[in-house]
């Protein structure tokens, strides 16, 4: 890992006005504490209480508390800590989630202080508008990203696997793992078993021209979009291609458990923000690859998202304190440095330039691959409704009884497609 000193940051930087982004903070007559809640593994734990120690050794009055769990367990303690009113005062925020909730009353906009405390009028205004409900500012940007089919390049490469990984089709994908699973024996499959990864579903929906929600907040997609895609994979499970049924059924399993790092698969799916992560984690190099598109055309299933947010929680204490924290993470050029792009593509032109310098190996595969899809995506889809959570679950619950053999695809895509429409129904 690359860590950048404030001093290489400034001479990347030049005499760019680096103190114009950082505002004087407040003295504070006493210390301040305010906690800070994310989703993580262990490279991005490992960058961020770095972080906290950097803003602390520059803000003596303000105090940071670090809060970090997995992505499985987030949300279930953000819902509980909403609803007994103590979220930490700055909480990592997902676009799936935003709209939830803000219409919850758990966020404050930050209108207030852009201008001020918090200096982002030369941020791209395209990942700055993602954080946005009702023309409010509730979430900062910190990182901009897009699915990836993260591959091992060494299994590609011996499997003889030549297809254009950019441009490739579902048939090609099948095909890949044919030859994988051929070539090692079976000793590396050709792919995670992705029946259960509802982000790839989206993308194989809009393939078929339907968002998974619409404009609405209703369930757009039909009982044939889903069925075809469970059975797409039923196939390639009972051709022994991708992996066993009981690492599939390992819901929202950590990065290291995943095929690619542990080695016993050539191809999983992530964000493109956890390459970094990833490679930390895998013996051999990855590449990335898109999501596979429909053969003979049709729309592009991927998009460019922001990777994640930071929010100012409702039940935030120090406000002043938060927002100074808030305003480092995206200009401080110490923490830039330090952050690098494993939490996505940074919104500001100068982190990006700052950064481009120093960044490693597998930071160069992020940007180039952003690069190489930039004309392949299509649109930020619209935000998911209140209950999208729990949409999840119900397609990973009704999607563990195909892998399991209980049900047929075209069964349980007709009850899950129903079941979706009244959780979202319901939560209204």
């Amino acid at each position: 890992m690359t860590i950048l000193t404030r001093r290489s940051m400034l001479g990347a930087m030049g005499a760019v006005a680096a103190t114009s982004l950082l505002p004087a903070v407040p003295a504070f007559a006493e210390t301040k504490t305010i906690r800070h809640y994310w989703w993580g593994n262990p490279e991005r734990d490992k960058r961020t209480f770095a972080v906290i120690e950097a803003f602390q050794k520059k803000n003596a009055g303000i105090a940071v508390s670090g809060e970090t769990i997995g992505w499985g367990d987030y949300w279930t303690k953000m819902a509980t800590q909403t609803a007994g009113r103590n979220m930490a005062d700055l909480v990592q925020m997902d676009y799936r989630y935003l709209f939830e909730y803000v219409r919850r009353g758990a966020l404050q906009p930050l209108d207030p202080h852009i201008g001020k405390t918090l200096m982002i009028a030369d941020f791209d205004q395209g990942p700055i508008s993602g954080g946005k409900v009702d023309g409010q500012l509730f979430a900062l940007n910190i990182g901009s990203n897009s699915q990836v089919m993260v591959h091992n390049t060494r299994v590609f490469q011996e499997a003889g696997i030549d297809a254009d990984l950019i441009n490739w089709t579902w048939d090609d994908f099948a095909s890949a793992c044919e030859k994988i699973t051929s070539k090692t024996g079976g000793a590396v499959r050709g792919s995670d078993d992705m029946s259960l990864q509802i982000e790839v579903f989206e993308s194989w929906a809009r393939q078929n021209g339907r968002e998974f929600y619409d404009a609405e907040g209703k369930v757009a997609v039909t009982a044939d979009d889903v069925a075809g895609y469970w059975q797409y994979w039923a196939d390639l499970r009972k051709a022994g291609l991708v992996r066993d049924k009981d690492r599939t059924l390992t819901l929202d399993a950590p990065i290291v458990e995943m095929g690619v790092p542990v080695g016993d698969t050539a191809v999983s799916h992530f964000w493109s923000n956890q390459l970094v992560g990833i490679q930390a984690a895998a013996k051999d190099k990855i590449g990335a690859a898109m999501v596979p598109h429909k053969a003979g055309g049709g729309q592009p299933g991927q998009f460019i998202k922001p990777s994640m947010f930071m929010s100012l929680s409702r039940d935030a204490k120090d406000v002043d304190a938060a927002i100074a924290y808030m305003n480092a993470w995206v200009n401080d050029p110490e923490i830039t440095g330090i952050l690098g792009l494993e939490r996505g593509i940074p919104a500001s032109p100068k982190v990006r330039e700052a950064l481009q310098p120093n960044l490693t190996e597998v930071e160069k595969l992020s940007v180039d691959y952003f690069e190489a899809i930039a004309g392949k995506v299509g649109p930020l889809p619209p935000p998911a409704p209140k209950g999208a959570g729990e949409v999840r679950d119900a397609f990973m619950r009704i999607g563990s009884e195909v892998v399991l053999g209980n049900m047929e695809a075209k069964d349980a895509a007709a009850v899950f497609v129903e079941d979706a429409q009244a959780i979202v129904e319901r939560a209204l």
